[in-house]
């Protein structure tokens, strides 16, 4: 009678994280791996699902906002895409089993690292100074610039 609730639940914080900009998604597909019992595949599919509106919403907002950079979305859009497409690719071909064991642990990696910045009061790193940040921009020329105000 209540088989409903938990799946519903998850949904609903889902998308009320996903709206804030934390991570919906990643809620979304821990627990119906490790809750719900559905497959990896089959919850990245209802995650991606899940994930099209969400990005839509926030695609319009931002343009109405005048948040978005025509110029860099055009620079990262088709390269996002081919990336996006080969990844996937790539994770159909791997044993889910392999990518499940290090695709947890980075986001333990990742909530002990918030909580522990969070507890150590620590000012937020300038987007600039991050090494994941620093690559991207070699292969997406962004002009130096730019900054973000908003």
């Amino acid at each position: 009678m209540t088989d409903w609730l938990l799946p519903f639940v998850t949904a609903l914080a889902a998308g009320v994280l996903s709206s804030w900009g934390v991570g919906g998604g990643t809620l979304l597909l821990v627990a119906m791996t490790l809750l719900l019992g559905v497959e990896q595949l089959e919850a990245q599919a209802i995650n991606l699902l899940f994930f099209l509106p969400t990005a839509g919403a926030g695609l319009f907002f931002h343009r109405k906002n005048g948040l978005l950079d025509r110029q860099v979305w055009r620079q990262a859009a088709l390269p996002g895409a081919a990336v996006s497409l080969a990844a996937a690719l790539a994770a159909a071909a791997v044993d889910t089993g392999l990518l499940r064991k290090p695709f947890g642990l980075f986001l333990l990696w990742t909530a002990a690292k918030l909580v522990w910045d969070e507890i150590a009061d620590k000012e937020e790193t300038d987007p600039q100074d991050m090494l994941v940040v620093r690559m991207i921009r070699k292969f997406i020329p962004v002009h130096n610039e730019y900054r973000s105000d908003h």
